[in-house]
């Protein structure tokens, strides 16, 4: 299965392990909550689905890749304790508790959450006097004398012998007892997380046309070459700071990513070419409804006409996140001006009550980001939201009157200004994706260029959500166009078949 694949089934096992019955009890005892094992290639994203899946179901997550652990790390110390047999008093050996539960106890107290998943990477990699106690734990779910906590589904990820030489096989006892999933690479399956969190554009142009390249390993005499998602998607974030630096994107960088000199070197040509079409296409000018196609443009090689959609389709969904995080922002802060309100209501003094709402905020965020149950766009709205209130604090300290329905009016036409801020971005890009169909559409028809701009419109988490919530009548359109276009096709393919018969 694919990586979205194995996290829909890891959700569903989490959710089938936690559920309980009348009386409280796991409806599945956790004996026989199956630990789930995870074969797949390195840098596919294991660990980036495992996020995910704690987010979504709101439960801790505790990471660990083993092959950093010794046996004492894992099971903990022995110290030598008093114990008594038959009246005689002996000295026998203990331990301490191990590092890894006491992190998920730990995790337990910061968060408040008692249940999780505790995730053990390269669980079939670790060293000769760890693996005994690998096994223990992967049959009894303890680590020396100690337990871990109900309420904690275990999960492990491990790569295939093929690419690992410290791979062990794990006999049929264990894997007896573990629920085994495998996955295998899936360009299409990692698009969708990818347009989501916002990779470069010219990465995602590029694998479209050479989609062989998102993921390869090959061997020779002295070297092993190798490209991963992992490789694709840190090489797109330094590509962006590079580019705000204003620091060149070179082979060499690239090579120090994509880690096969042969894929380095056509990525790091095909990125000035992308910047290159940047450049001549004037794409700011296609947002505003001010550019007209350029001559021959119809009839331009494939991968040029791919390489525009993805610079279209980048800064549309540069716009869309920014419409996401606008919307995210603009509800956070609104319940923060209810507060607001109550406390005025109550006989607060405004520029007080904002200061104490953003302290509230700050321990709030604070918490969740030592607990790491908070995403990396969770924080961001959350940061900005502060940054907010301490602006809407000064202003108040400046301003107020005392009287609570003037200070009340000063918020209000404070938050009114920011939702017609919002407000006016999203209308712009709205305004944005409507001339970028009239370009396509002036440029190349309803031919297989708008189709693919539709699809990847259709398949964007943001883009979708956009439109969904917003609505954009050349979308409708074209889709509709489209659409009767299909089953025309469709419909003249199965009258020439009965023509046939």
């Amino acid at each position: 299965m694919n990586i979205q694949e194995a996290k829909q089934e890891i959700i569903h096992t989490v959710q089938a392990y936690l559920k309980k019955d009348e009386t409280g009890s796991y409806e599945i005892p956790t004996e026989r909550q199956r630990p789930i094992l995870m074969i797949g290639p390195p840098g596919i994203g294991k660990t980036a689905i495992m996020e995910q899946v704690a987010r979504e179901c709101g439960i801790n997550l505790v990471s660990y890749t083993i092959t950093h652990h010794t046996r004492q790390s894992a099971i903990g110390l022995p110290f030598i304790s008093k114990r008594s047999y038959g009246g005689k008093e002996y000295s026998v050996t203990e331990y301490t508790m191990s590092e890894i539960i006491a992190s998920v106890y730990d995790q337990i107290e910061a968060s408040g959450v008692q249940e999780g998943i505790l995730f053990l990477d390269e669980i079939n990699c670790v060293s000769e006097t760890l693996a005994p106690t690998m096994l223990q734990f992967l049959q009894y779910k303890t680590f020396g004398p100690h337990k871990v906590p109900e309420g904690f589904v275990i999960v492990t990820a491990g790569n295939p012998p093929q690419y690992n030489r410290s791979v062990r096989d794990f006999d049929i006892v264990t894997l007896d007892r573990m629920k085994k999933i495998v996955i295998e690479e899936d360009y299409p399956a990692w698009k969708d997380y990818a347009y989501r969190i916002g990779i470069h554009g010219a990465v995602m142009a590029y694998l479209e046309i050479r989609r062989d390249h998102f993921y390869s390993i090959r061997t020779e005499i002295d070297d092993r070459y190798f490209v991963t998602a992992r490789g694709w998607e840190d090489l797109s974030r330094v590509i962006g700071v590079y580019e705000k630096l204003g620091i060149p994107v070179t082979e060499n960088l690239v090579l120090q990513y994509i880690q096969d000199p042969e894929i380095a070197r056509h990525f790091a040509a095909y990125y000035d070419l992308y910047n290159k079409y940047r450049n001549v296409y004037h794409v700011p000018d296609i947002l505003e409804g001010r550019a007209a196609a350029p001559q021959g443009m119809k009839n331009a090689p494939f991968d040029e006409k791919l390489s525009l959609l993805g610079l279209l389709i980048d800064a549309l969904g540069g716009e869309f996140r920014d419409y996401a995080f606008g919307l995210d922002r603009q509800r956070l802060l609104y319940d923060q001006v209810l507060s607001l309100r109550a406390g005025l209501a109550e006989g607060g003094r405004a520029s007080q009550l904002a200061e104490a709402l953003g302290a509230a905020l700050t321990k709030d965020l604070e918490k969740k980001l030592r607990a790491k149950m908070i995403s990396r766009d969770e924080e961001k709205v959350r940061r900005s939201v502060l940054a907010l209130l301490g602006d809407l604090q000064k202003k108040l300290v400046l301003e107020e009157t005392g009287d609570r329905s003037q200070d009340f009016a000063l918020v209000k036409t404070w938050f009114q200004e920011g939702e017609k801020a919002r407000k006016d971005q999203a209308k712009k890009a709205g305004d944005h994706l409507t001339h970028v169909f009239s370009y396509l559409a002036d440029t190349y028809g309803e031919g297989q260029e708008m189709v693919i701009f539709l699809t990847e419109l259709s398949g964007g988490y943001y883009s979708l959500k956009y439109v969904s919530e917003c609505g954009n009548e050349a979308y409708y359109r074209y889709n509709r166009l489209l659409l009767l276009r299909d089953q025309r096709e469709a419909l003249q393919s199965q009258v020439l078949e009965l023509m046939d018969l």
